[in-house]
């Protein structure tokens, strides 16, 4: 999804709150905080933003912080171009020259994903992420279901080497018992990350940070999680070692900033989730030059070939800092009427265990 806020002068400035099933839902929200907007200081961010998120009865609603977080990004973009600097500068300068991202691997078979990994390394990738469930996950799989997980990891391992940082996206399938079995088969491999480790996130801390006692591999968490009051249990109970806010919802580019500076205070990382979309991809970029604690980025909506007239560059598994003024991009319109969803809105449809019909997440 793409906001755009107007100027009376002329200026303006491109948002990118997280819609996935619930685009309409997020665009009726934004329509409603527009009618507090109109008239008022595209620059009086941090003015608005406390206004429309403690004006909501539900301020953790998912739905509104993609909402303001859109607004949000907006907003920084005619900031910058106002000033005719890129947003990172006004952040307080980078504390690097570019930043590491990597890309993910799917595929139905072992054999699918091992090409994949082939080719998110020919695209100059020096990490990789994948996600080791085709199927529907049980409470506690059978050795031989515990084997496939374990065989589909070793063999993207195997095929990539150990030059290539490798993690691991178990999408809270798992429950925390599961989880701790599949922890210790895959250490060997010697993941950068294990995400989302268990379905009893975000909602449930402490699984988590059982599951953190009992392994070596890092684990990471965060994609659903919204501003900092929803990040600070994690971080008062060092429940992961990497947080993965997403800038589409946790609140913008200001409250990246604040769950970055937080998660500092309890060294942990940031490895920002963006899956889906390339304007999200640079705002983040942005928050992250600026960021101490950051790892890596995940760059899962592509360089934005169809979306900027200049697309990012990415070389030797890392992308340079936006020099344009504001998020330093310019959306192509054209490409971007080509590539606009059209189609009716519909929730994703639920995995299901094909032995009894019950429901698995993911």
């Amino acid at each position: 999804m793409l906001l755009r806020v107007y100027t009376d002068e002329g200026l303006i400035g491109y948002g990118s709150p997280m819609n996935y099933e619930h685009g309409r839902t997020v665009a009726q929200a934004i329509s409603d905080m527009s009618d507090y907007l109109i008239g008022r200081d595209p620059l009086q961010i941090e003015d608005h933003w406390q206004t429309l998120f403690r004006s909501s009865y539900s301020r953790q609603m998912p739905i509104l912080l993609s909402a303001l977080s859109g607004i949000e990004i907006a907003c920084w973009d005619i900031f910058g171009k106002s000033l005719g600097i890129p947003i990172w500068k006004l952040l307080g300068g980078s504390v690097r020259a570019r930043l590491r991202v990597y890309g993910s691997v799917g595929g139905s078979t072992n054999e699918e994903a091992i090409y994949q990994a082939s080719e998110r390394i020919q695209e100059g990738f020096t990490a990789i992420k994948t996600t080791p469930f085709p199927t529907p996950v049980r409470p506690i799989e059978t050795p031989s279901g515990i084997d496939k997980v374990v065989n589909r990891v070793g063999s993207i391992r195997e095929s990539i080497g150990n030059e290539v940082d490798l993690a691991v996206d178990f999408h809270r399938c798992t429950t925390p018992a599961f989880a701790k079995i599949l922890l210790r088969e895959l250490e060997p491999f010697r993941p950068l990350f294990i995400e989302e480790p268990t379905k009893a996130i975000p909602d449930n801390v402490g699984p988590l940070r059982e599951l953190s006692l009992s392994t070596s591999v890092p684990l990471a968490t965060g994609e659903r999680c919204t501003t900092r009051w929803g990040f600070r249990e994690l971080c008062e109970k060092k429940a992961v070692s990497i947080l993965q806010p997403d800038i589409r919802h946790c609140g913008g580019i200001r409250e990246m900033r604040n769950i970055s500076a937080l998660a500092e205070i309890h060294e942990i990382m940031i490895a920002p989730h963006s899956s889906a979309d390339p304007l999200g991809i640079v705002a983040g970029i942005h928050v992250m030059a600026t960021t101490p604690n950051f790892l890596i980025m995940e760059f899962g909506g592509g360089t934005g070939e169809s979306f900027f007239k200049e697309p990012l560059q990415m070389t030797d598994g890392y992308v340079e800092l936006p020099e344009k003024p504001g998020l330093g991009v310019e959306i192509d319109e054209k490409g971007l009427e080509e590539a606009t969803h059209k189609g009716p809105w519909r929730l994703r449809t639920m995995r299901r265990h094909p032995e009894d019909d019950s429901f698995s997440d993911f």
